[in-house]
């Protein structure tokens, strides 16, 4: 299965988050441990599923789940960073990774796969 998330990974290699986090710390929630080994069973049968099936998506993305979940461990390590932006009458309505996509996985040209908005037409 590491095969399909290549581009993705050798992007998140060449990243700024390469030198402080692993997949699991933005990919698998934390806020204990019976949660984290319940949604990482829970995506690897995914992952089983679709690999055994022959579905594997052309283009992988987050699914709103692990969007919610990627959100939390944002603002998990970079707490107070955010502080101030949680504790602000401004609408919170947004990921953060709408806006810093390139830390985490890098600039959007280097991977072979197209970036694509989460709306269409954008």
């Amino acid at each position: 299965n590491c095969h399909v998330m290549h581009p993705m990974y050798e992007n998140y290699y060449h990243a700024a988050h390469r030198l402080a986090a692993e997949c699991a710390d933005c990919h698998l929630p934390h806020e204990n441990v019976f949660a984290y080994y319940v949604e990482k069973g829970r995506q690897g049968m995914h992952d089983v599923y679709v690999f055994t099936t022959g579905t594997t998506p052309e283009l992988i993305r987050a699914n709103e789940h692990s969007q919610e979940i990627i959100q939390q461990n944002c603002i998990r390590c970079h707490e107070e960073t955010v502080a101030i932006m949680l504790e602000s009458t401004m609408e919170f309505d947004r990921f953060c990774f709408d806006s810093h996509r390139s830390v985490a996985h890098g600039e959007r040209g280097i991977s072979i796969l197209p970036y694509q908005d989460k709306e269409k037409g954008k």
